[in-house]
């Protein structure tokens, strides 16, 4: 079990305490130091302790500003989670939208290995690497607690999918509190983000707010929008512990939560307040869902929508539904659930039904443009070497790995017949 809420102070609201730095007056003991100015040096240096006790205490929200993607004087980190099944439709749109939106930060990655882990390897072309952790995937024991707590059929691989997921993403704090303790320093910023996300334009830093911890706007399933997050470094300690802070939750009388209900629930046991922002990304998804959809139903848009689809679930489509359709389907639906905004010609809908519709690829390259048509069709056709040399390269690149060897991960992932 980690060990982030053992602290005390963290009960009821989050704290950042940063202890003073012991001064020694050896100098006012001095036998060379003239009487007469003993009690001045002493009042000043009195003085001086008490600005900044009154610093540190002040609530820690109020010392942190927007980042500028020019300065190098806030700490940002970056953690992608998630396997790689579609990472080379996505892995383009994160490295332009997201990674080179913020160069100066230093990206963390948590992946479970397996076929598509391969895939990572493309970000070999990000501007910094931290840590790349690719593990084989174990059970994880489920409680008695936890089985009241979370809710079996909100997720496809029931309650050990949620604790998959919530592991991956609290694997994130891990390895940023391991690198702040390597570098003796305290990120300001954390960004958590998954990596079947499909971005159409930037990350903006205007998302980053001091008093809030930043999701998407839609898809919120009776809770929280938990597939991008954007906070302080206190906010996030509580948002990324999915996995420590549910004894937490079970013990505050919580019950039958979802991933988004129990997201929403970590944050208003420590009284964090969320901010739902939209954003130009959707979540690349190859599960089907009803359609079109009912009230409570998941929308599967178009990646060719004007959006912005603040991470909904979408795939290269042919729309089934836009204009008038969502004009006479977009009413009928609650916000609470799986929308995000369908107003405005932002939102096109696609069979969520039916597997990817023949030609998909012809579509993902008209839209995605030229750069990215091009990363799809070398990832389609990598040999073994190439792949083990784009692995290496990342490998070289990161401060940091924690996986297999290269040749390992692309012989699972392109095994020759």
């Amino acid at each position: 079990m980690r060990k982030h809420f053992q602290d005390k102070s963290l009960e009821g609201s989050v704290k950042t305490i940063s202890p003073l730095i012991p001064v020694k007056v050896t100098l006012l003991q001095g036998r060379y130091l003239a009487r007469p100015y003993r009690p001045i040096l002493l009042f000043l240096l009195i003085s001086i302790l008490i600005l900044t006790s009154l610093h540190y205490k002040r609530a820690p929200a109020t010392r942190f500003s927007i980042p500028s993607t020019h300065s190098g004087t806030l700490r940002v980190a970056i953690c992608l989670v998630g396997g790689a099944r579609r990472f080379e439709l996505t892995g383009p749109t994160i490295l332009e939208h997201v990674l080179n939106a913020f160069p100066e930060a230093d990206l963390f990655v948590h992946s479970n290995l397996d076929r598509n882990s391969f895939k990572l390897g493309l970000l070999g072309l990000a501007p910094r690497v931290t840590e790349v952790r690719i593990r084989k995937p174990v059970t994880i024991p489920e409680t008695k607690a936890q089985r009241r707590l979370l809710s079996a059929s909100s997720s496809s691989n029931g309650i050990q999918g949620l604790l998959q997921y919530f592991d991956l993403v609290e694997g994130c704090l891990d390895m940023i509190e391991a690198q702040e303790y390597r570098g003796r320093f305290r990120y300001d910023w954390i960004v958590r983000t998954r990596v079947d996300g499909y971005w159409t334009g930037p990350l903006n830093s205007r998302a980053f707010k001091p008093d809030a911890y930043v999701v998407p706007e839609g898809s919120r399933f009776s809770g929280l929008n938990d597939r991008l997050g954007i906070g302080n470094r206190s906010f996030s300690t509580v948002a990324l512990s999915r996995l420590s802070l549910l004894p937490r939750l079970a013990s505050a009388g919580f019950h039958d939560l979802n991933s988004e209900s129990t997201f929403h629930a970590q944050l208003k046991v420590f009284n964090i307040s969320a901010k739902e922002l939209r954003f130009p990304f959707c979540t690349l998804s190859d599960h089907r869902y009803e359609y079109p959809p009912k009230w409570s139903g998941v929308p599967v848009a178009s990646i060719g929508s004007l959006g912005p689809l603040s991470g909904t679930k979408c795939r290269p489509c042919i729309p089934s539904c836009k204009g008038k359709c969502m004009e006479k389907l977009g009413p009928k639906m609650k916000n609470w659930s799986g929308w995000t905004e369908w107003r405005n010609g932002s939102l096109e809908l696609c069979d969520g039904s039916r597997p990817w519709q023949k030609g998909w690829e012809k579509i993902y390259d008209e839209v995605s443009g030229k750069t990215a048509a091009n990363v799809r069709r070398r990832v389609k056709k990598v040999k073994i070497e190439d792949c083990v040399k784009e692995l290496e390269e990342l490998k070289r690149k990161a401060e940091k790995w924690n996986g297999p060897d290269p040749i390992e991960i692309c012989n699972l992932g392109l095994v020759q017949s």
